[in-house]
């Protein structure tokens, strides 16, 4: 996944149209890093420790309101909706204008019996918006314990 727009150059594109083609999954195409408009949808980056499930969004110039996250019926979605305002002033104008978030929505299914969903933790810092969620304590790792033998 990028948060990079393929350049319009369709002979430099033409080999990513085949790897795409070839690689993804049958039923997989409206799961790509692009939206209908164009602009792309932010990176996610998802780790599993020990005590907690947890995701980064990579999100930069936008603001923790701009964000909504919820979970329902075990998904977890963090979408955003922006109103686009015309920056330009006079006499400026842009010729190109490719990291904009516009609006967005990234859905992930969790496990009933793995997370502790009533604990998710949510906080935007630095262009990222990290999410911690707790794994329910009967999944957590129990460290090996020795059994004596009698």
């Amino acid at each position: 996944m990028t948060l990079a727009k393929r350049n319009g150059n369709l002979i430099n594109s033409l080999p990513g149209l085949f790897d795409d083609f070839f690689t993804r999954d049958l039923f997989d195409w409206n799961n790509s890093n692009f939206s209908m408009a164009g602009t792309t949808v932010p990176a996610v980056n998802v780790k599993e420790t020990a005590e907690t499930f947890e995701v980064e969004m990579a999100a930069p110039g936008m603001k923790k309101e701009d964000f909504k996250v919820e979970l329902n019926n075990n998904v977890l979605t963090i979408s955003s909706e922006l109103k686009h305002e015309n920056q330009d002033k006079d006499g400026e104008r842009w010729t190109r204008k490719e990291f904009s978030y516009q609006t967005f929505q990234r859905s992930f299914q969790l496990s009933r019996e793995a997370v502790d969903a009533d604990n998710i933790q949510a906080k935007y810092e630095n262009g990222v918006l990290h999410l911690i969620i707790p794994k329910r304590e009967e999944v957590k790792q129990k460290p090996a314990r020795l059994i004596n033998i009698s």
